[in-house]
């Protein structure tokens, strides 16, 4: 909602500052500037990266107008099944918590967070730990070394098409540029036309750099921040999930532990100690 409204408000600002100065509307009605600009920006961007990468743009653009980050649900899902996980880690035998980790989508603890179940790289990253704890031999700084590679390469991918978009977000100022310079060599190929029709040759020309520029500052780098802090924000679940197990690995008791996983969530998003505890007791009928 906030990429819609901030992009009302600046095609209201830039067009009706533009109108108030006296210019006319009809100028910027220029399609085949903007499938220059456009187009050349695609393409390149095609050119540029796998197809891997070309579907991830497009679904993150969507995250990212739907603002789809982590709630306080996902984080109590989050550290209620934690939570579970940790408790019978010290009161089951290893086939048990076997049991839940091999196959999380018929565990009655998975089940009981379901977005934590829908999220296949989040439930994998739990189950491939809780399984080298069961194993007993790492040691807990081996296991945060690891972790912290896992994590570094989660977010390299996961960060991937945002970098491919800053990118082409860049090239649209320069491409602009193009579109302006074919507009121009369109208007010296009419040097014999009248001035008031060279005139608007010309002027059609120069909004090939209008857009370019818009489209680069005003568009598409708000939108990459946005993009940004969505995959940045969903990321967070993954640490929420080391400092957990290794504060259990360290000795902690899974009460404790959890706190060391809920201190890492930002404080304006952190579900509160009461909220914790009463998904500890109800496991999916906590917090909102």
């Amino acid at each position: 909602m906030n990429i819609i409204i901030g992009f009302v408000v600046t095609i209201g600002c830039v067009l009706g500052g533009y109108m108030a100065m006296g210019g006319k509307l009809g100028v910027l009605n220029q399609p085949f500037e903007l499938v220059i600009i456009g187009g050349a920006g695609v393409g390149g961007f095609i050119m540029a990266n796998p197809t891997k990468i070309i579907k991830d743009a497009g679904k993150v653009i969507g995250e990212a107008f739907k603002y789809e980050v982590p709630k306080e649900r996902h984080y109590l899902d989050t550290l209620g099944l934690l939570y579970q996980l940790m408790r019978d880690l010290r009161t089951k035998s290893r086939n048990e918590i076997e049991a839940h980790v091999d196959n999380p989508e018929e565990s009655e603890i998975f089940l009981a967070a379901p977005t934590v179940l829908a999220n296949k790289e989040l439930s994998s990253f739990i189950c491939d730990y809780i399984r080298l704890i069961i194993i007993g031999n790492a040691r807990p700084y081996e296991i945060e070394a690891l972790m912290d590679e896992e994590i570094h390469t989660l977010s390299h991918d996961k960060l991937h098409s945002h970098h491919s978009l800053v990118t082409m977000s860049d090239a649209f100022p320069a491409i602009g540029i193009v579109a302006a310079v074919l507009g121009i060599i369109k208007a010296m190929g009419a040097i014999n036309e009248p001035p008031d029709v060279l005139g608007g040759l010309i002027a059609a020309a120069l909004v090939g750099t209008f857009l370019g520029i818009f489209l680069s500052y005003c568009v598409m780098q708000p939108l990459n921040h946005q993009v940004e802090i969505v995959r940045t924000k969903q990321l967070r679940l993954f640490t929420v999930v080391k400092q957990t197990l290794l504060a259990y690995m360290n000795g902690s008791v899974p009460q404790v532990a959890l706190e060391h996983g809920r201190k890492t969530i930002s404080s304006y998003e952190r579900p509160s100690i009461d909220a914790v505890e009463q998904e500890m007791m109800n496991p999916g009928g906590g917090g909102a």
